[in-house]
């Protein structure tokens, strides 16, 4: 499908062959755009985003434009909730010529099928040197007619212009390695440079492909290497660019989109069960996703794991033969860093959003495969090998095709959904919200785009320093709504616009005032969309035990992760998912909120008491009537607490000695077994006796 070239220079008449190439591309990316976009407007009757994700890159593309870059709204702190730092950069100079509200989607559309077109490109002169000319025709057809890049590049996101930036930046750099020392320019090696930047800004897992640029002009000198050496060192910062600047800007090196979705920094996954759960995530990325079971089913055919796998090693088979194996490596590395999101607590959101920018590795291996199954054929007879290369090539992209009306359909109908839940009520926010509302959201970005309002995102991806209380669960979030009540009340929101069940907080949801409900689209996070004034006047009201007044000497506020870390407590065996925010009633009949920790067997902490003063301990817990705890202050059996008939919560009392509190620096270690059990723990109190 391309010329041979050595050391990227082109023969002469390589306009010619670029013309006969790039004509039936860009017809084929054209009407595969006219029919993606059409399928869109048909559903929505005007230009929609197929994913909310995408009104986020929208939204911070317009504060670029006005002047305030990485601050999601004017006059909030910087945040990083967009996964991707350059798309908004891109899209921001079309904000400022006018391209406001929809229309903004539609110099995203073009930039991504453009990059679409340049993507098939590039796998093709990818594949040419390891498997030839024919198998090289084939990636480029199996790119266009692959719906996971089809699909992403209709939905406004930057997956397809990402997936360009990788592939590029990998096949220049085995263009280099390929080359001769003297063939090896000076402008090569500073377009390698500036694409491994850009795959790094493009998104995080950009680095790997960043790394692999850099050991390449290591690797790889002319016969001045110095030159080289400096140029590998520039690939190489382009890795740290965005961490120091979201470090500078935000105070973390991560961002909020790696602390919300990482499992590695996440409390509830370490050691072994952190490799379980990355392990989990392997198994079903290659036993169900590659597949095309289940959740890939509309983009990739039936069992075809097994042939996806054995592309992989066709690669490294050719790349050995043909003596290329840097670009066998470049292509393996791609394919297998889509496993990176097998780190991430799932990778199943946004129609496998995580996984698509490094279908072109597969590819690859794809083509490659054909290109043995020819050379099989030609073993018989030789004239076999082109019908046989060609066929098979045929036969993979035929598969890909046959699954594409199917996935723009989707495409389409997602936007729809988009367009009737989310940005409507964005819509309804903006002419009936008062100017100065802060609306809560869990689905961020087109409320806050259509909506023109402050936002509070309960996820924490487009509000500052709120990701960890999400990643925590529902009970730290409740808990930190009360710091915020009391300390800086006009942070929290005066609305809220959330699935009540993601929030899973009715407590704080007063009045409603607007829903939405979309029954035909599974991109949403739930069928009905809700619209509720905030109420707050429920938070606090479980901070004293019902149980006994005084002084309060010491309190641990169990699921508030400021008062737990005051106090060391040990999360033990805690898992995601086991917080709870409890209302319920006290036995005199008062409303009581309070958040806390479910399925608890085991609790230690350590209680800051006044030496050698005896007080008495109170907890409020909840657990079946059989279950007995056992409390043990300094490792010392003290008390059995027994949870009794009544139903819910209840608050159980134990009295610290003043022999028992005369620990070094008044820090006494409280312990709870539980038999029986187990329990849900809300609250510790000490109070003076």
């Amino acid at each position: 499908m391309s010329p041979r070239v050595t050391g990227g220079v082109w023969p002469s008449n390589a306009w010619k062959t670029r013309a006969v190439t790039c004509g039936p591309l860009a017809v084929a990316v054209g009407l595969l755009a006219w029919r993606a976009i059409a399928c869109t407007l048909a559903k929505t009757g005007h230009a929609g985003a197929a994913l909310d994700d995408a009104y986020i890159h929208f939204q911070y593309a317009r504060a670029l434009a006005e002047g305030h870059p990485f601050r999601f709204q004017a006059g909030e702190p910087p945040t990083s909730g967009a996964t991707s730092a350059l798309w908004p950069a891109l899209l921001a100079p079309f904000w400022a010529l006018g391209a406001r509200d929809d229309a903004i989607l539609w110099p995203a559309w073009a930039l991504s099928f453009t990059a679409l077109a340049g993507l098939a490109w590039e796998a093709s002169r990818w594949t040419d040197p390891l498997a030839g000319r024919l198998a090289a025709a084939g990636a480029g057809v199996m790119t266009v007619a692959f719906g996971g890049f089809a699909w992403e590049a209709v939905s406004g996101m930057e997956v397809v212009p990402f997936a360009w930036a990788i592939a590029r930046a990998s096949r220049r750099a085995s263009d280099w390695a390929d080359a001769p020392p003297e063939n090896r320019t000076s402008g090569h090696a500073a377009e390698l440079v500036a694409l491994a930047w850009v795959a790094a800004l493009f998104r995080p897992e950009g680095a790997a492909t960043a790394l692999f640029v850099a050991a390449t002009l290591a690797v790889f000198t002319r016969t001045g290497p110095a030159r080289e050496r400096a140029a590998a060192l520039a690939a190489v910062c382009a890795v740290l660019a965005l961490p120091l600047l979201l470090w500078a800007l935000t105070g973390s090196p991560r961002s909020s989109t790696a602390v919300v979705k990482l499992l590695p920094g996440n409390p509830y996954y370490t050691g072994r069960q952190l490799v379980a759960v990355v392990q989990a995530n392997a198994k079903l990325l290659v036993g169900t996703l590659l597949d095309g079971e289940v959740w890939s089913a509309e983009f990739l055919p039936h069992r075809g794991a097994a042939v996806a796998m054995a592309g992989l090693g066709a690669i490294g088979v050719l790349g050995a033969r043909t003596r290329r194996r840097w670009r066998a490596a470049a292509a393996l590395l791609v394919a297998l860093t889509m496993f990176a999101p097998c780190f991430y607590s799932t990778f199943l959101w946004n129609r496998l959003r995580y996984l698509w920018p490094f279908a072109t590795g597969w590819i690859v291996g794809l083509a490659c495969l054909a290109r043995l199954v020819g050379d099989g054929a030609a073993m018989l007879r030789p004239r076999w090998r082109t019908m046989a290369t060609g066929l098979t090539c045929g036969a993979f992209a035929g598969l890909l095709a046959s699954k594409l009306e199917w996935a723009l359909d989707d495409a389409g109908q997602s936007a729809s959904g988009i367009d009737r839940q989310q940005v409507t009520l964005g819509r309804w926010a903006k002419a009936n919200l008062p100017a100065d509302a802060r609306i809560g959201v869990n689905d961020t970005g087109a409320i806050a785009y259509f909506s023109d309002r402050r936002t509070f995102d309960v996820v924490g991806l487009t509000t500052r320093d709120e990701a960890r209380y999400w990643v925590a669960g529902v009970g730290s979030r409740l808990e930190h709504y009360e710091r915020l009540r009391a300390t800086d009340p006009s942070r929290l929101p005066t609305h809220f616009i959330v699935y009540p069940q993601w929030m899973a907080m009715d407590c704080v949801l007063g009045q409603q005032l607007e829903q939405a409900t979309v029954l035909d689209a599974s991109i949403l996070g739930g069928q009905t969309m809700v619209a509720y004034v905030a109420d707050w006047s429920k938070l606090g009201s479980g901070e004293r035990p019902w149980t006994r007044s005084g002084a309060v000497v010491d309190a641990l506020d169990v699921a508030d992760l400021e008062s737990e870390a005051e106090h060391g407590y040990d999360l033990l065996d805690a898992r995601e998912g086991e917080e709870i925010a409890r209302e319920g009633l006290s036995p005199a009949g008062a409303t009581v909120v309070d958040g806390g920790r479910t399925r608890r067997t085991q609790e230690r902490f350590a209680a800051h008491l006044k030496p050698g003063a005896p007080v008495r301990g109170i907890v409020r817990l909840e657990g079946p009537a059989h279950a007995a705890v056992r409390v043990l202050v300094n490792g010392e059996p003290l008390a059995v607490l027994e949870l009794g008939e009544a139903p819910g919560w209840v608050e159980r009392a134990f009295d610290v000695p003043a022999s028992a509190t005369r620990a070094a620096g008044g820090s006494t270690r409280i312990e709870l077994l539980v038999a029986d059990g187990p329990v849900t723990t809300f609250h510790y109190w000490f109070v003076a006796l």
